[in-house]
C-alpha cells in the first residue's frame, strides 16, 4: 500500500511539472508584448464606412521595465504619540507606496534601536515620529545606517482628514518634488534637499506604484523654517489644488550619523518649545503685574487728602451786609386755633349708633 501511495504522488508531481513546463513555454516576456488594436463597431450602415478610423492602439504597460531603484522607507513612531500624529503618518504612507510600518518603539530605548529594527524590514530610510510631554512632536529623517540624519520640530499639523480639500490624486501615483531656489544657496539646505528627494520619491517600476505624474510636493523654505504642501496637477489647465496634508518642519539639527554622531550644522534660529512657553508664561505674568500696579495708584490717588485752598482776598469784595433784624422774644403762650377736626364716615355712623338716631 506504501509503495502504491509513493508512485501515485509521484505521477502527481510529474504531471504538475510537465503543465507548468507548457505554461511557462507558451508565455511571453513583458518587453517583447505587441501593441493591441481595439476596434469599436456602430451601426451596421456606418461600420463599413467608418471602420479604418475606429481602430485605437494600446501600447504595452508602462511599467514593463526593471524595478532597479529599492528605496524603502520605515515609518513609525514612539509611544504616547496624539490622534493628529497617528493620522499624519497615516497619511505619509498612503502617499509612499514605498513605505513600510512597523510597531511603536518603547520610549526607554534609544534611537540606535531604530538602525537595528529598519535593518530587520530591509529599510535604508527612515521617518521616525518621536513624542514628548504629550504635546511635542520631532521628527527624525535619517539614511540607514551610514546617515546623515535631521531632527525637526514638527508644527502646524493638518491632516487630509481634517483639511477636507477638493484636490484628489491616485492611490500610489508617483509625485513631482518642487523644491524652493534657496535649497541651492546654502550646504546645509541643499542636503536636506538631497534627503528629501531619496525619501519622499517614489522608485520607478516599484510594484504598488502607478505609472502617472498627478500630484506635486511642495517643500518651501520660510520664516527659517521648511513648509511641506501637497497639490494636484489639474489636467485641463495645469492649475494646482491642494490636497493635504500639510505641516511645518522647524530644523534643529543635522547628525553625521544615522540617528546620532557629530553635529553637522544647529539652528541659531530655533527655540525649544518649553523655551516659548516659559515667555509665554513670563508675558501673562508681567501684564498681570501691570493690571496691579494700576489698580495699586489708584487707591493712593484716593487716599491722598485734598490740598487746602488758601483763601482769596479779593473773595469779599461784592458782599454787602444786610440790616439787622430785632430779635422778637414771644413771651405769652400762643392761643389755641377753634378749627374742629374732621370725623370720618366710620366714626360719623358709630356715634349715631350710640346715640339711638339711627
Amino acid at each position: 500500500m506504501a509503495a502504491r501511495g509513493g508512485k501515485r504522488a509521484a505521477e502527481r508531481s510529474a504531471q504538475i511539472k510537465a503543465k507548468r513546463a507548457k505554461l511557462n513555454s507558451n508565455k511571453t516576456p513583458q518587453t517583447e508584448r505587441k501593441t493591441k488594436t481595439v476596434s469599436f463597431t456602430l451601426d451596421k450602415e456606418e461600420a463599413s464606412s467608418k471602420s479604418r478610423e475606429n481602430i485605437i492602439s494600446v501600447p504595452p504597460p508602462v511599467s514593463a521595465g526593471k524595478w532597479t531603484n529599492k528605496e524603502r522607507v520605515l515609518v513609525f513612531s514612539s509611544r504616547g504619540i496624539s490622534f493628529r500624529t497617528r493620522h499624519l503618518m497615516q497619511d505619509l504612507k498612503t502617499m509612499m507606496p514605498h513605505s513600510k510600518a512597523d510597531t511603536k518603539m518603547d520610549r526607554k530605548d534609544k534611537l540606535f534601536v531604530v538602525n537595528e529594527v529598519c535593518e530587520i524590514k530591509n529599510c535604508n530610510k527612515c521617518i521616525f515620529f518621536e513624542a514628548k510631554k504629550k504635546q511635542d512632536l520631532y521628527m527624525w529623517i535619517a539614511n540607514v545606517p551610514h546617515g546623515p540624519s535631521a531632527k525637526f520640530l514638527v508644527q502646524n499639523v493638518h491632516t487630509l482628514a481634517e483639511l477636507k480639500m477638493t484636490g484628489n490624486c491616485l492611490k500610489g501615483s508617483r509625485p513631482l518634488l518642487s523644491f524652493d531656489p534657496k535649497f541651492d544657496t546654502e550646504p546645509h539646505y541643499a542636503l536636506l534637499k538631497e534627503l528629501f528627494t531619496q525619501i519622499f520619491s517614489t522608485p520607478q517600476y516599484h510594484p504598488k506604484s502607478q505609472p502617472f505624474v498627478d500630484h506635486v510636493l511642495t517643500f518651501t523654505i520660510a520664516d527659517n523654517r521648511v513648509w511641506f504642501r501637497n497639490y494636484q496637477i489639474i489636467e485641463e489647465d495645469a492649475s494646482l489644488v491642494e490636497i493635504g496634508p500639510r505641516f511645518v518642519l522647524n530644523l534643529i539639527k543635522i547628525f553625521q550619523g544615522s540617528f546620532g554622531g557629530p553635529t553637522l550644522y544647529e539652528n541659531p534660529h530655533y527655540q525649544p518649545p518649553n523655551t516659548h512657553r516659559r515667555m509665554i508664561r513670563l508675558a501673562t505674568a508681567h501684564r498681570q503685574k501691570e493690571r496691579q500696579m494700576v489698580k495699586e495708584i489708584r487707591k493712593e490717588k484716593r487716599s491722598e487728602e485734598q490740598e487746602v485752598m488758601r483763601p482769596d482776598v479779593t473773595d469779599d469784595v461784592f458782599l454787602t451786609p444786610a440790616d439787622p433784624k430785632p430779635a422778637q422774644i414771644q413771651l405769652e403762650a400762643p392761643e389755641p386755633r377753634g378749627q374742629k377736626k374732621k370725623l370720618s364716615e366710620l366714626k360719623k355712623k358709630k356715634l349715631m349708633k350710640r346715640k339711638g338716631l339711627r
